[in-house]
């Protein structure tokens, strides 16, 4: 047989009571049972860990070594309560998130503030990357979550719609279009524009409506992020139609915000691995997602 866990339960108990008696009564048990136990794990262990002086225990010199030891051990035991309570009360522990670099600048920043705020102990690392590597490392499950644009869910994962809102156009302060609430394809003939790249799938839709409405209109410039499209208007080089979330998280600091009479719908999914293990971290965070993306289409009154 060999040393339980209860032989040093009662071994620890006796040294730190003092007596049998004690030890007994900080266990619940009785004092043939601790002393039963003691002389077992003497037995087991091959140690004189007590002597026996008129009717009182005397700890040996290797019963000090021994609780040395037991001490040692019992800092972990402690220390993996002490973790599971704050798993428990969401003060450890860390959620993995990737997305593309615009929501890492725009959506998640208010997201996980709010998220801190609740559960400061939780750690956040958030991994902004393009397509099509933010698919794949969806896929290989390296991730709790995962933020998109494109409808197509990656394989082994599942996807939900998270927010959809249409393009807007951003202008400069006083530009003559703000005078008008909405604008129309043909208020941009012969305006300067800002576009974004041509390989954009939302500059490819944005081409074909001016197309339709036969506008050709007068690009003075052309970069690849919306951020860096706000950053030309707001220096009044021209207008632009860009994404919903830049465009809030831009408005009012040298820029408004107007809507365009023809739909070009932005969406965000929100994509979960089907073989990552899950945690109510998980369940958390996408509840904070939600809050912040019903306060953006209520900024944008699309709610």
């Amino acid at each position: 047989m060999a040393i339980s866990l209860r032989h040093i339960e009662v071994f620890r108990a006796t040294m730190q009571a003092g007596s049998v008696t004690g030890a007994a009564r900080l266990l619940f048990t009785s004092q043939p049972t601790v002393s039963r136990e003691l002389a077992r794990l003497e037995s087991l262990s091959g140690l004189r860990l007590f002597d026996r002086e008129g009717g009182r225990l005397v700890p040996t010199a290797q019963a000090m070594l021994l609780l040395e030891e037991v001490e040692r051990s019992y800092i972990g035991l402690e220390r993996i309560n002490s973790v599971a309570q704050s798993i428990r009360r969401f003060e450890h522990g860390q959620l993995t998130i990737t997305s593309l670099p615009l929501f890492s600048q725009t959506l998640l920043p208010r997201v996980c503030k709010h998220f801190h705020q609740q559960h400061g102990g939780i750690g956040l690392s958030i991994t902004a990357q393009e397509s099509p590597l933010l698919e794949e490392s969806l896929s290989a499950q390296r991730y709790d979550l995962g933020l998109t644009e494109s409808e197509h869910v990656p394989r082994g994962t599942r996807g939900e719609l998270l927010f959809c809102a249409d393009m807007v156009c951003v202008l400069p302060e006083g530009h003559p279009l703000l005078s008008r609430p909405l604008l129309a394809m043909e208020d941009f003939r012969g305006v300067d524009f800002i576009n974004l790249s041509g390989l954009d799938i939302y500059r490819q839709t944005l081409d074909e409506h001016f197309r339709r409405a036969g506008v050709d209109r007068h690009t003075v410039i052309e970069t690849t992020s919306a951020a860096s499209v706000c950053a030309m208007v707001r220096q009044q080089l021209g207008v632009a139609i860009i994404n919903p979330l830049t465009a809030v998280q831009e408005s009012g600091r040298g820029l408004a915000i107007r809507p365009i009479n023809v739909s070009i719908p932005y969406r965000v999914m929100l994509i979960r691995p089907d073989y990552r293990p899950s945690s109510i971290f998980v369940d958390t965070f996408c509840k904070a997602l939600s809050d912040e993306v019903l306060c953006l289409a209520n900024a944008l009154g699309c709610a």
